[in-house]
C-alpha cells in the first residue's frame, strides 16, 4: 500500500486559432482538425515506493499542479498511465471541496465523506479536527467568511484526520501563519514515520530537503532531473540563474558528492581554502575557532561589477550562514580581462560538530540570478570537531552560560 506509478503521462490541451475554427470543426462532417495540441506535461515517468517522500519542484507553468491533479484523479491525461494503491488524501488548491455558503462543520462532512469516511467516523474524529484546527467558533461560520489560512487550517485537519496511505500536497502549506506551518509539518513527519507516502510540491527549499527522500524537476512539462534534494534544488538554482545561455555543469566528487556549477565564464573561482590564524590551509577545524575563507578569482572579459559570495550549508544541504560583499558594501568595479582578485571572510567558526560544505558565487549585483559570472556548489568542504566544548545538539554553537538556583517551595 502506498505505491504510486507513473508511465509516460501526458496532458494536451485543444488550442483554436479562432472561435469559429472551433465550431467548424464540430459542425464539419469528417471533423477536419482544426486545431493544434498544446503539451503542458509530456512523457513523464516516474515509480514512488511506499513510505517514500519525494517533492516536485519546478517553475511556475512547468506542470507540477496539472501532474498533481491527474495523479489525484481530478484532471485526466491524455496519454499514459497512474497506478496508485493505497488510501489517497491530497490538499491541491485552497478551498477545493468546500462550499462557500456551508459552515466549517458542514463542510468537514463533505469533506470527509469524499475522502472515504463514513458519517460515524467524521463525528468520532470531529473533536480532534477543530482541535487540530484552532479556528474556535468560526467553524458554526460560512467558509466565504474565512481567511485563506483558516481555509488551510480545516482543510489540511480533514485531511490529515486519519493517516492516509499516500498524501500529496501542492503548495498548500504556504498558506498561512508559521505556527501552523510547523504544526503541519509536525504531523507530516509523523505520517512518514508510520509509513505514509509523501508527493510534495513546494518552492521551499528546506521543506523538501528536510522531508523528502528524492526530488524530481519538471521543466516544461518534462522530467528535466531526478535525484537527492540537494543536488535537484542545486540544478535548479543553477537553471534559474541561465538567462544568458550559461552552461550548467555537475560532476560527482571523489566523496560521492554532486556539485553543481553554473555561469558565462566572464569571472572564475580559481582557488577556494580555508586558512587558520597562521595562514595555514585547513580542512579540520574546532567549533568556534579564527578562520579565514579565502577565494581567488580570475576576470576572463572586461566586467563594469564584481560581487562574491559566500553560503555555508550543512551536511544535509539547509544552509547555515551567507553572506556577499554586495550587503557588505565591497564591490568591485571596472574589472580588465586577465586581472585577478583575492577576496577574504574572517569569522569564527561557532558551528556544530559534522561537515561543511561551501558555495560560491560570482555575479554583479546581489544575487547570482541578476547577472550569474561563475556559482558553484561544494567549493570547499570542511569538517568542525568538538574539541573542549560541553556537548549539544545543533548547528551552531552559542556558548550558553547558565545560573540554576532554589527559590522556595
Amino acid at each position: 500500500m502506498g505505491t504510486i506509478v507513473v508511465e509516460k503521462l501526458g496532458k494536451a490541451y485543444r488550442q483554436y486559432p479562432s472561435k469559429w475554427a472551433r465550431l467548424a470543426e464540430w459542425i464539419t462532417p469528417g471533423r477536419q482538425l482544426r486545431h493544434q495540441l498544446h503539451w503542458v506535461l509530456r512523457d513523464v515517468s516516474f515509480r514512488i515506493e511506499p513510505g517514500e517522500a519525494v517533492g516536485i519542484i519546478g517553475v511556475n507553468g512547468a506542470g507540477k499542479s496539472t501532474l498533481l491533479k491527474m495523479i489525484t484523479g481530478t484532471s485526466q491525461p491524455s496519454e499514459g498511465n497512474i497506478h496508485m494503491q493505497g488510501r489517497v488524501a491530497a490538499l491541491l488548491e485552497l478551498g477545493m471541496g468546500f462550499h462557500p455558503d456551508f459552515s466549517g462543520r458542514q463542510n468537514v462532512y463533505m469533506a470527509g465523506q469524499l475522502l472515504g469516511m463514513s458519517i460515524g467516523e467524521i463525528d468520532r474524529l470531529m473533536p480532534e479536527i477543530e482541535g487540530f484546527a484552532e479556528i474556535g467558533e468560526a467553524i458554526e461560520q460560512p467558509v466565504r467568511t474565512y481567511s485563506s489560512g483558516m481555509q488551510m487550517r480545516l482543510a489540511f485537519s480533514v485531511a490529515t484526520a486519519q493517516r492516509p496511505d499516500i498524501l500529496i500536497v501542492d503548495e498548500a502549506l504556504s498558506v498561512g501563519d508559521a505556527y501552523f506551518q510547523h504544526k503541519s509539518f509536525e504531523r507530516i513527519r509523523q505520517f512518514r514515520k508510520a509509513g505514509t507516502t509523501l508527493l510534495l510540491v513546494s518552492h521551499d527549499r528546506h521543506a523538501i530537503q528536510s522531508i523528502c527522500d528524492r526530488a524530481l524537476l519538471l521543466e516544461a512539462g518534462r522530467l528535466a532531473l531526478e535525484g537527492k534534494p540537494e543536488t535537484v534544488f542545486d540544478y535548479y538554482n543553477a537553471a534559474l540563474a541561465n538567462r544568458e545561455e550559461a552552461l550548467i555543469r555537475q560532476e560527482t566528487l571523489a566523496d560521492g558528492r554532486v556539485q553543481t556549477s553554473s555561469g558565462t565564464g566572464e569571472a572564475r573561482i580559481v582557488s577556494v581554502t580555508l586558512r587558520d590564524t597562521k595562514g595555514r590551509a585547513v580542512e579540520a577545524i574546532s567549533i568556534g575557532q579564527a578562520v579565514t575563507l579565502e577565494v581567488e578569482v580570475s576576470v576572463e572579459k572586461a566586467i563594469p561589477r564584481l560581487i562574491l559570495g559566500f553560503m555555508i550549508k550543512d551536511q544535509h544541504g539547509q544552509p547555515i550562514y551567507g553572506i556577499n560583499t554586495h550587503r557588505l558594501d565591497m564591490a568591485l568595479k571596472d574589472l580588465q580581462a586577465g586581472e585577478r582578485a583575492r577576496f577574504r571572510f574572517a569569522f569564527e567558526a561557532t558551528l556544530g560538530k559534522g561537515h561543511y560544505s561551501v558555495a560560491i558565487a560570482l555575479s554583479a549585483y546581489d544575487s547570482h540570478l541578476d547577472k550569474n559570472y561563475e556559482w558553484r556548489d561544494h567549493s570547499l568542504i570542511f569538517h568542525v570537531l568538538n574539541q573542549g566544548k560541553e556537548d549539544f545538539v545543533g548547528s551552531t554553537w552559542l556558548g550558553a552560560r547558565a545560573q540554576v538556583e532554589k527559590v522556595g517551595a
